[in-house]
């Protein structure tokens, strides 16, 4: 970690203000990573004097201003007040009289509670650098029960920074566990929940956020779909981790290797969400799943409104991923129609992404994490030969109506035919 503290001096926007830089600026300015937004808070002033000043008004709930030049965050120094329920049953106090270390108080861990002056101080009234050196997230005071969404703000931090060694203070995960049994994480607003969780699948470890709301029971709440994998087990000559929730998050594992796609991500995560809903009887086996989880994938991202192209995109990968695994095994007619299923020749920018979901699929495995995946080049390059096909050049035959459909349709047939057969195949199989 780093021990240095850049002076902001030199930088200072408004020199007469009482300011100082706060937040994760602070944070990952101490760990030694790239800063990406500043944001200030002002001591001493009202909103009349930043306006005075050419501050351009941005707050709803409370005064935040951006700079006329640089455009960074000042907000005036505020406490807050838990009068109801959920995230926005907040009464804020925000006045010249309010101090810094009451500021910071209201913040959610230690290490984001921390500021800078203008000299290159470090305030830090809460232990803050203590915590980062021990790599440690815990909370800033009893008050972060007050807020239900706090919760996956910690999950969110803990898959941001577990992959360098941070870990949940255990009075942290007991508070959070609370919340997730009071009922409050209910009040959330589902577009909050989905940007907390689109952020997460952003970090280095996104399954570090999931398997954090499960540990301390939100993910019951929030994802029960998910949720109700762990637990159900798998044939172990497939899946020698068994578990069908461990195998997801070891899955969306694998997503982050191979891609940076938050939507490819989302996919990966729910792709088995049929694997619950399997009668024990027939545990390990899960006939069907695949058709029985594509409701449960259009639940979730109903629930979360979720974007149109992540939940078409899950909702494939849920309903095509054994067709995929067993790519080698299709006819060529059968390999067709799954790439029309896909819309693949109206919208060929669908191919790759499904085909990376259900690479991780495979991968996500115990033993199984280096393994190729061939299917993934083979489907790729019979889709491409195929899409050359253009139903212009059976016009020109004299073709109409249903007829050049169909001659399209076979023509694909018989070049991926050709192309199977001029290529040796036979040594892959099923992964």
């Amino acid at each position: 970690m780093s021990d240095s503290i850049k002076t902001v001096s030199a930088e200072h926007p408004h020199a007469d203000l009482d300011c100082y830089l706060v937040g994760g600026a602070v944070r990952d300015q101490l760990l030694g990573l790239q800063v990406v937004d500043r944001d200030w808070v002002v001591i001493g002033a009202s909103p009349e004097q930043m306006l005075a000043r050419g501050f351009i008004p941005v707050g709803k709930d409370f005064p935040v201003f951006l700079h006329p030049t640089t455009h960074e965050e000042y907000a005036l120094a505020r406490t807050e007040r838990k009068l109801g329920r959920g995230y926005h049953g907040f009464e804020v106090h925000a006045t010249p009289d309010v101090t810094l270390e009451e500021d910071l108080a209201r913040r959610d861990l230690t290490i984001n509670a921390m500021a800078i002056d203008r000299w290159g101080n470090l305030i830090d009234p809460y232990g803050g650098k203590r915590d980062l050196e021990k790599r440690v997230l815990r909370h800033v005071s009893p008050a972060f029960a007050e807020d239900p969404l706090r919760v996956l703000r910690v999950a969110r931090f803990q898959a941001r920074f577990a992959h360098i060694g941070f870990t949940i203070a255990k009075e942290t995960q007991a508070l959070m566990t609370q919340i997730s049994r009071s009922g409050e994480l209910n009040s959330l607003a589902a577009e909050r929940v989905w940007l907390e969780t689109e952020k997460a699948l952003k970090e280095p470890t996104p399954a570090s956020y999931f398997m954090t709301l499960r540990q301390c029971g939100a993910l019951a709440v929030l994802l029960p779909e998910l949720d109700a994998l762990f637990g159900v087990p798998q044939p172990p000559q497939h899946h020698p981790e068994i578990d069908s929730g461990i195998h997801s998050l070891m899955v969306l594992e694998q997503a982050c290797r191979l891609t940076d796609r938050i939507d490819v991500r989302f996919a990966a995560l729910l792709h088995d969400l049929g694997k619950g809903l399997t009668p024990p009887r027939d545990w390990p086996r899960h006939i069907g799943h695949e058709s029985a989880g594509v409701p449960l994938v259009r639940a979730v991202c109903e629930r979360w409104k979720v974007p149109t192209r992540y939940r078409e995109l899950a909702e494939l990968v849920c309903a095509e991923h054994m067709h995929v695994h067993r790519a080698f095994e299709l006819h060529s007619a059968t390999l067709i129609e799954m790439l029309t299923r896909w819309d693949a020749y109206r919208r060929p920018e669908r191919v790759e992404p499904i085909l990376i979901a259900c690479e991780a699929d495979a991968r996500g495995r115990t033993g199984f994490e280096e393994q190729p995946y061939p299917q993934r080049e083979y489907v790729a390059k019979i889709h491409e030969l195929t899409q050359r096909v253009k139903a212009k050049t059976f016009v020109d035959r004299g073709l109409k109506g249903s007829d050049i459909k169909q001659a399209v349709h076979q023509e694909r047939i018989r070049i991926a035919q050709q192309f199977r057969q001029e290529n040796d195949w036979s040594g892959f199989k099923n992964p």
